[in-house]
């Protein structure tokens, strides 16, 4: 009987362990064998992430999507089939014949398909990682062949890639939902533009620039104000060889986790938390100044003041009429030419009797610098002068981290800010120039006689306060004696 006893322990020991460590093993997975349906899902194997199907809020179309933590609206981090809904609660999420992750309806029809080409017949699975990244791998090389974080949806999570190929033009692009309850491809996506000074667009219909983020100097984009907020730390740029550039983000801090979803409005919304629980939800706002050439050509956009646009200085209006109804959107034009204009014009220095004098450049401080910039290799000293042996160069900048810029296009989305920035240097004829600097010190001038008629007056003021405080004084003085 103990023997009997013994054996019977022995396979009951061979069942449990063949059940544990099978349901361990396939827990993050999916086989050729193993698959998901209805309210099944597979976790990370933290369990901070689930795979498995969904309805938005006030929708009853279903989706395949990964999840952080619990599903919600705003913890859904990707999904599959965003532009094709199961329409019921039949779905079948497997892997097929030739190896590829594939989504089937009710009717086993395909409605999702990771789409790789592949001659891995049964021998691929697809795994969820503690990242939240579901990758598709061939079980005999190891290699990964497909993975959701190089096909993103609306939002981003640690160590994902926003990247760009300058060689291919390939390009990953976050996309925003149509609405809260209908996570189809909306208007605004967002991608890695002008990769000698990276930066990050944000684009309407994927054609028409929304805002943009201005360059990359190495710690910041330093063409918006929402990074010296705080809430967007942790991001930086790499390079795989000389044809990729790519922009990620990740915490030191490995107890904290980061949810940044582009809305479908196209602003950035931030989710954070701290040891699996959320401490912040945030949506980033967007100023007018933000829209994307919203001064048009050689406008200067500033939230302080009324109307938000100017002409920057040695401009003016292309169109007065429109300018006064506040449509900006035609620019302005230069009221003198440059010198090396009227020279191309007149193949001469001089004119009418007199020798031209130089251009100079103005300085601008705190600038969103304009978009198009090229960049020169050369020190900080010697970015002007380079720019000023260029006819066509019309404004540089010099930032420690990216070096000296410059450009030769329209100078087109400007924006003045009241901190941050970086100093731009106008090219400007030199009656212009002049103009400029007169203006700028009659400008101080009057600030400096105002502060010290208003000194002046404050100080009568007080001599006369004080002057009446003493008389008061001595006529109590006198009343005490006198009584």
């Amino acid at each position: 009987m103990g023997s009997t006893t013994h054996t019977n322990f022995l396979h009951a020991l061979i069942m449990f362990s063949f059940i544990f460590f099978g349901f361990t093993s396939a827990r993050d997975t999916i086989t050729s064998s193993q698959f998901i349906t209805g309210s099944e899902t597979i976790s990370s194997s933290d369990s901070v992430f689930k795979l498995g199907f969904f309805s938005p809020q006030n929708s009853t179309n279903r989706y395949v999507g990964i999840w952080y933590l619990s599903e919600s609206d705003i913890t859904v981090i990707w999904i599959a089939n965003r532009n094709q809904p199961l329409l019921d609660s039949s779905g079948t999420l497997k892997i097929s014949g030739d190896g590829n992750l594939v989504l089937l309806d009710g009717k086993d029809q395909l409605v999702w398909s990771s789409n790789v080409s592949t001659n891995m017949a049964n021998s691929s699975t697809a795994q969820l990682l503690r990242s939240g990244n579901l990758v598709l791998q061939d079980n005999i090389t190891g290699q990964t062949i497909w993975e959701s974080f190089k096909h993103p949806c609306d939002a981003a999570v640690p160590t994902m890639r926003i990247s760009a190929n300058r060689i291919t033009g390939e390009k990953t692009r976050f996309i925003s939902r149509k609405s809260a309850s209908d996570p189809s491809t909306g208007s605004f996506s967002a991608s890695l533009e002008r990769l000698d000074a990276p930066e990050v667009f944000f684009w309407v219909n994927g054609t028409r620039p929304f805002w943009r983020t201005g360059p990359w100097n190495g710690r910041i984009f330093i063409g918006t104000t929402m990074m010296s907020t705080g809430y967007l730390y942790g991001w930086s740029v790499g390079y795989e060889g000389n044809e990729t550039v790519y922009l990620t983000y990740s915490f030191a801090d490995q107890s904290a986790f980061g949810i940044l979803s582009l809305t479908p409005i196209g602003k950035l919304r931030l989710l954070r938390y701290y040891n699996r629980k959320q401490v912040l939800d945030i949506e980033l706002e967007i100023s007018d100044c933000d829209v994307y050439g919203v001064c048009g050509p050689f406008g200067s956009c500033n939230t302080q003041n009324s109307p938000i646009c100017s002409c920057l200085s040695g401009y003016e209006p292309r169109n007065l009429e429109e300018w006064k109804r506040q449509n900006w959107t035609s620019g302005c034009v230069r009221k003198e030419p440059l010198k090396c204009e009227r020279m191309r014009k007149n193949g001469s220095e001089v004119v009418a009797g007199q020798v031209q004098e130089d251009d100079g450049f103005l300085k601008l401080a705190t600038m969103k610098v304009p978009d198009f910039a090229e960049r020169l290799d050369v020190e900080e000293e010697q970015c002007g002068p380079q720019c000023l042996k260029n006819c066509s160069c019309l404004a540089y900048a010099f930032d420690t981290g990216i070096g000296c810029l410059y450009w030769i296009t329209d100078l087109i989305d400007l924006q003045q800010f009241s901190s941050g920035g970086v100093d731009l240097f106008i090219r400007l004829p030199h009656s212009e120039l002049k103009n400029a600097v007169n203006n700028h010190k009659s400008s101080r001038k009057n600030t400096l006689i105002i502060a010290v008629t208003v000194g002046a007056a404050g100080a009568i003021i007080l001599a006369a306060c004080a002057y009446l405080a003493i008389c008061a004084k001595h006529t109590r003085k006198r009343r005490v004696k006198d009584s």
